[in-house]
């Protein structure tokens, strides 16, 4: 059965990165490494889990899943979210450590990411956040699969029921004084606003200024009555397996959390903006979620008194 390390929905992300890059001609993002990493056995497990509704208890290691036949509810409904929102957290990653030369990427709840080994540039340190179960467990996996862990790459364990998770990038080797790049991707889904402005109020406790924190949400609609159809299937789905979604957002008082925490929004991208980036001549059947929001956050050093905000 499917290991309890890590999520079942991070799982099925690291399923779709996998498959997408396998079969799917038109890319949106191309994790060339995470079948790989993720091992024939958890794929098989996970095509099985989405072709047969869900049921962990269905799954036959002697059975193979067809793709034919989950190609189409991947499409729906896993595919669009975690694919997009990689493509444009890397672009924005690239673009940040061209304009800034060396720089610090931390990846906060990075499960089975790979930008580690894809890396070719080495003027970006990377830091891997993430349970200390989970990490070991993934670092058992790249030891199984023989991969040289470069230089410039720190896995950093953080237990947030009882650790500092700044203290702990510190500890790591994290330079304050350095430029850095925030991922929390597929996090905010499951979380209060509030307990998420905790975690931007670390990011800023150590992040130097003009330092960017990039993340996605879902907004209101999410689980009012009149939301699109996959929208309220998407989260029977996520509370089905074990992982129920909290909240959904408004964009104004994500904006005003993050002004609170000295950030301020450089990119607001909406649904429509994401379906005209990342979907707009596709025929597979992918489109933007209509719920879903990205968000790319600067840390300010200029204040305006007058207002009380950093601007």
């Amino acid at each position: 059965m499917i290991n309890d390390t890590e999520s079942v929905t991070a799982k099925i992300c690291s399923f779709v990165r996998a498959y997408h890059s396998n079969f799917e001609k038109e890319k949106i993002f191309d994790d060339y490494l995470a079948f790989d990493l993720m091992g024939r056995d958890e794929y098989e497990e996970v095509g099985q889990l989405i072709e047969h509704d869900y049921r962990q208890e269905k799954y036959d290691p002697a059975y193979f899943f067809k793709g034919a036949r989950i190609r189409d509810v991947l499409n729906k409904y896993f595919s669009p979210i975690p694919l997009s929102r990689a493509a444009y957290a890397e672009k924005e990653l690239w673009r940040f450590a061209y304009d800034r030369g060396e720089c610090q990427y931390v990846i906060c709840g990075a499960g089975m990411d790979t930008f580690a080994f894809r890396n070719t540039n080495p003027n970006i340190k990377v830091f891997e956040i993430d349970h200390p179960d989970t990490q070991r467990y993934k670092l058992q996996k790249i030891k199984k699969l023989e991969w040289i862990i470069p230089e410039n790459v720190h896995f950093v364990s953080v237990d947030f029921s009882k650790d500092d998770m700044a203290e702990k990038l510190i500890e790591a080797g994290y330079d304050s004084k350095l430029p850095s790049f925030f991922a929390i991707m597929g996090v905010t889904y499951y979380l209060t606003l509030p307990v998420f402005e905790e975690t931007i109020k670390s990011i800023g406790e150590i992040a130097s200024f003009g330092s960017k924190v990039v993340f996605d949400y879902p907004d209101e609609i999410t689980f009012e009555d009149e939301a699109p159809e996959r929208v309220k299937k998407l989260s029977e789905i996520t509370e089905f397996l074990g992982e129920k979604m909290e909240h959904g957002f408004n964009f104004s008082e994500v904006k005003k959390a993050l002004i609170r925490q000295g950030f301020l929004v450089d990119e607001h991208v909406t649904p429509s903006e994401i379906q005209r980036r990342f979907f707009g001549r596709r025929n597979d059947g992918q489109t933007a979620y209509e719920n879903i929001h990205f968000i790319l956050a600067k840390k300010s050093d200029e204040f305006n008194e007058s207002f009380g905000l950093y601007i």
